[in-house]
């Protein structure tokens, strides 16, 4: 403990000047340790004796707020998501100061992924051996000679900062090599300096599981093994893109970057709305231009909840830990706006922000359309931001007190304070507001926060700010009431739940997450539950469609589909393969498949020749068509053709319609023009995932176990003795000799496409973990899914939990029983069944099936077509198989 108490009183000490107090911290810590020692083990006692120290640079919501945060995201599986630092070569020069900072967030159980620099420390030594430092375009030019010194200094440097980390009994890994990988930037101009070519982050999340602090250098590898050096500040770049971690802090001399005219430093600086302005002043320029564009060019690779943060060593805790910080945020930011109509922001869009945020859509007591008519009774204005992280709604008829109807966050626009920022905007206008929450509100304490006062009944909060006379809340009530203006009796006005402004007063309402104003749901109700209704009959008119790709199984049973669709005509089918022989299997006309090139599907979407397109290419292969599309439709507005890709090139990409209605809703996609047709195991996965997704144990990922027929490996091409050319399977039953043949068992880009889709409705890092197999038999795929509960839960909760969820889906069915192969073979829908719950209850088992060449793949698709081409969504579906 000696060096512990050591750490804690100089810690004590610093975290007193920062904040600008006079109280003891040193006696802080005597009052603590002891009282605790005998209650908590050693590392709860540092990290209880540390966050209290903590309190004297920041208020205890504060605090804890972003501990709790910055825990969250340090998931066993991705432990690195915590903070990448990068240490810059001068801030070595007070080592003490640096390993006494980076202790402070390693006693709270946090662990940042270290990487420095050392320019100063080889400058100094290769000037004594004689060597002019000789840099080109910033870069500092390394031969044989600069790389031998170069090497022997980053080792120095790093296992002085490792000492002095253990000398406090902190926990650290040197790491010199292995992470980086690289290519030569110009061995003619730079000599051997690289380029960074790929990044393996598993030695690092090695020592953070190990419960070791990561200390990396910026010397990367190339692939016949030669060592290049590399730009500390963009290897800390590179590192950041792998890890995505939710702070990536450079620390320097400065503290921060400064104003080039008042020499102030700049505390924020929102990049979104900020960027473009700064660029044009004069006193940006040089080496603070290139750093800005370098931030920039990092952040729009991450995600929008990561932040930059230029500080100072000493000052690390103050801006980790406070909401004011010490040194320059740099963040993607937002554009506020404010819109008298949801015309401003675009109907579809606020649909789509209401279907996926609003508790009581997601609760199923309230439909979309009935926000939309609730809207329509009074004067209101929309607030948010430009991403729609952040969605309030003020309802304000004249003369009356306004009430604030909706405010809808997404995780980011809490992590980024954007919620504040627009709730501080509703404030300008309005001297006076009235808003309700929900009782179980995971985010009740930030409204609790903002309220002068606010009391419970019934389930749900009554808040308000402006007013301060109980008599005239409860005459403001009861106008409410009596125009309809709130929903539920709050008369009498009662005594208010947990006190107000609790953060103020140094308490939280217990299990309050600050990242979230998703409420809690009732088991059985997530997210996709309610849905919209058309308000336009459905279409009868024919339409034109072409299928690219017509040869494999998928575009087979496609073809089969449109053959029997009343409206939807196939005019074109390309294969490459096939060409100029005749497509069988289709009878309302005659077709020959053609090789349709780049350049005639460009004048083919110009002129307007087909209604849609279905992309049934093998992965990687469709993008040229598809930009082909792009270009022959940037004349034709709203008339240009939908595209459906049956592939997974398009179903990580935001400007795509992910297209699976019963989970993501139909409205969506029935705006589409662009709609990636889910893959077949990610379908049935999230199928199965989908109704438990509120009761799902946090840091546990459930895992799926999928077996698929053989027609799910592809077909190749082979000429017959007849000389004719006929598809194959990849993988024939014969190999498999009445076996399953496991693959891909880790990474399949179903896991990732799963995990990447559900993850907006959770508020955590959401995994799954998934392992394929492909059986003897043609089609079908048997899904069995392990989910850890976050409670006890009954095997009849959990069916009625599906049949809740799906009831209103014709191709979504649920069985008592488990779903076997001859199930769902040749059908066109989803069964589940066979629910089992382990005898703690804390675990449910669930089976699921689905035809990988039907709904896994072709039924979905012409699911998506018909919503997306106006069509009711079922129609040329056989519903009764």
């Amino acid at each position: 403990m000696l060096a512990v108490s050591r750490l804690a009183t100089r810690g004590a000490r610093r975290a007193v000047v920062v904040a600008g107090q006079r109280q003891s911290g040193v006696q802080v810590v005597r009052r603590t340790v002891p009282q605790a020692r005998g209650l908590q083990s050693v590392a709860q006692t540092d990290r209880d004796t540390i966050t209290r120290l903590l309190y004297s640079i920041g208020t205890k919501r504060e605090v804890e707020r972003h501990l709790r945060i910055f825990s969250s995201a340090s998931h066993p599986s991705q432990p690195a998501k915590f903070a990448v630092i990068k240490v810059g070569g001068a801030v070595l020069g007070d080592l003490d100061e640096l390993a006494l900072s980076l202790s402070f967030l390693y006693r709270v159980g946090l662990y940042p992924v270290v990487l420095h620099g050392a320019g100063p420390q080889l400058n100094d030594i290769i000037e004594r051996e004689g060597v002019v430092p000789d840099y080109i375009d910033g870069i500092r030019v390394t031969d044989a000679k600069t790389l031998k010194v170069a090497r022997r200094v980053f080792l120095e440097e790093n296992l002085k900062l490792v000492a002095a980390l253990e000398k406090l009994g902190t926990r650290a890994r040197p790491i010199n090599s292995g992470v980086f990988s690289a290519d030569y930037l110009d061995k003619d101009k730079y000599g051997l300096v690289g380029k960074i070519t790929k990044v393996d982050k598993r030695p690092i999340e090695a020592a953070i599981r190990a419960g070791a602090l990561p200390i990396l250098t910026s010397l990367a590898e190339s692939d016949d093994g030669q060592i290049l050096n590399v730009n500390a500040d963009i290897a800390a770049g590179e590192l950041a893109k792998e890890v995505e971690p939710m702070k990536i802090v450079f620390l320097n001399e400065k503290g921060g970057l400064f104003h080039g005219v008042t020499g102030e430093k700049i505390s924020v600086i929102n990049l979104d709305e900020d960027f473009d302005n700064l660029m044009k002043q004069p006193w940006v320029k040089y080496g603070t231009k290139l750093k800005l564009r370098e931030f920039k060019e990092l952040l729009d690779h991450l995600p929008r909840s990561s932040s930059v943060a230029v500080i100072s060593a000493d000052s690390l805790q103050k801006e980790l830990f406070t909401d004011s910080g010490a040194g320059t945020l740099i963040r993607r930011g937002y554009k506020l706006f404010k819109h008298g109509s949801i015309d401003g922001i675009g109907a579809d869009r606020f649909r789509q922000v209401v279907h996926d945020r609003d508790p009581d859509v997601l609760a199923g007591f309230q439909s979309v359309t009935g926000v939309l008519n609730e809207l329509k009774k009074t004067p209101y204005t929309i607030y948010g931001d430009e991403p729609l992280d952040v969605v309030a709604v003020v309802s304000h008829p004249p003369d009356e007190v306004p009430v604030m109807t909706k405010v809808l966050s997404s995780r980011n626009g809490a992590l980024n304070n954007v919620l504040d920022n627009v709730f501080n905007a509703i404030k300008k206008d309005h001297r006076k507001l009235f808003w309700t929450a929900h009782a179980e509100d995971e985010n009740r304490g930030w409204h609790f926060e903002r309220a002068d006062g606010s009391f419970t009944r019934a389930g749900k909060s009554l808040f308000w700010y402006g007013i301060q006379d109980v008599a005239e809340v409860e005459k403001v009530v009861k106008d409410f009431e009596a125009k309809g203006r709130i929903e539920r009796s709050f008369l009498p006005v009662g005594p208010s739940a947990p006190p107000h402004r609790a953060g103020a007063a140094g308490t939280t309402p217990a299990g309050v997450k600050s990242y979230s104003t998703l409420a809690r749901k009732a088991f059985g109700s997530i997210p996709g539950s309610s849905r919209g209704y058309a308000t336009a009959p459905p279409l009868t008119t024919p339409k034109r469609v072409a299928l690219i790709g017509a040869r494999g199984y998928t575009g087979q049973a496609l073809t089969s589909l449109l053959d029997q669709h009343p409206y939807l005509n196939l005019s074109h089918v390309s294969s490459r393969q096939l060409a100029g022989s005749q497509l069988e299997g289709y009878n309302k006309q005659a077709i020959n498949y053609s090789n349709l090139s780049t350049e005639d599907v460009e004048r083919m979407e110009q002129d307007g020749e087909v209604d849609a397109w279905v992309m049934a290419l093998p992965n990687g292969v469709c993008k040229p068509f598809v930009d082909a599309i792009d270009r022959g439709a940037k004349d034709r507005g709203d008339k240009q053709s939908v595209v459906v890709d049956l592939s997974a090139d398009y179903r990580f990409e935001k400007d795509w319609t992910y297209g699976l209605p019963e989970i993501y809703g139909r409205d969506e996609i029935r705006n589409a023009k662009r709609i990636s047709n889910p893959g077949c195991y990610a379908t049935s996965t999230q199928l199965l995932l989908a109704p438990l997704l509120s009761i799902m144990a946090e840091n546990e990922r459930p895992t799926v176990f999928g077996v698929s027929g053989y027609s799910g490996g592809g077909t190749i091409m082979e000429t017959s003795a007849t000389g004719k050319t006929v598809t194959k399977p990849k993988v024939s039953p014969e190999s498999l000799n009445g076996a399953i043949r496991p693959y891909s068992l880790t990474g399949h880009i179903h896991e990732r496409e799963a995990a990447h889709h559900l993850s907006i409705f959770q508020p955590y890092d959401f995994k799954v973990a998934f392992v394929p197999a492909v059986g003897p038999w043609f089609s079908g795929i048997i899904s069995t899914i392990s989910i850890p509960l976050n409670k006890t839960h009954s095997a009849r909760e959990v069916y009625d939990s599906y049949e809740n969820k799906y009831k209103n889906d014709k191709l979504l069915s649920i069985q008592k029983d488990v779903v076997h192969v001859q199930d769902i073979q040749g059908q066109h829908g989803w069964k589940a069944g066979g629910f089992q719950v382990s005898n703690k209850g804390d675990r449910v088992v669930v089976v699921g099936g689905l035809d990988n060449l039907l709904k896994g793949a072709a039924t979905q698709c012409l699911q998506n077509l018909n919503l997306a081409l106006g069509y009711d969504e079922y129609t040329g579906i056989p519903l009764d198989n």
